[in-house]
């Protein structure tokens, strides 16, 4: 014999749990009233924007990120250049300052330094490039009119 009650004809059927209201669907022939819709629209579209604003955010903070670390590549260069050019093109003007002549030495060692500075910043100027800004946020914002309207279809 099984210890659930059973469902015989005429018997009562088992109560609702205290505190739920029998949800639009559980009734039989019955359709949401407008208050029901209003509230589950205001939660969609609450939930639709939070949505986005975690969308944004998470984009954002990769731009950031990349953004960060190609401007720390370009500091970086430029400090590392302007030492670099600073002693050891002293010390190189010097030692070819006495084959050649100074003036000479030094017009080669400044050629040396500018090729240096330039490839380190033409490294940083493509790390900053790869910064995409906020793509998948502005596509999903455009979709939202459509919808908003019930025509989801005109999004792809």
């Amino acid at each position: 014999m099984s210890t659930f009650p059973e469902n015989r004809a005429g018997a009562a059927p088992a109560p609702e749990p205290p505190g739920r209201a029998p949800a639009p669907d559980d009734r039989p022939g019955s359709t949401p009233s407008l208050g029901e819709l209003l509230s589950d629209i205001s939660a969609d579209l609450s939930s639709l924007f939070q949505q986005e604003v975690a969308l944004a955010k998470a984009e954002i903070r990769e731009s950031t990120q990349r953004a960060a670390r190609g401007s720390g590549m370009l500091a970086g260069a430029a400090v590392g250049a302007h030492f670099v050019l600073l002693f050891l093109s002293v010390a190189l003007w010097w030692g070819l300052g006495s084959a050649m002549g100074r003036g000479g030495s030094a017009l080669v060692v400044a050629a040396v330094w500018a090729v240096v500075a330039a490839v380190l910043a033409l490294r940083g100027r493509v790390e900053l490039r790869k910064v995409r800004g906020l793509s998948e946020t502005t596509d999903t914002v455009k979709k939202i009119p459509h919808a908003l309207q019930g025509h989801e279809e005109m999004n792809s």
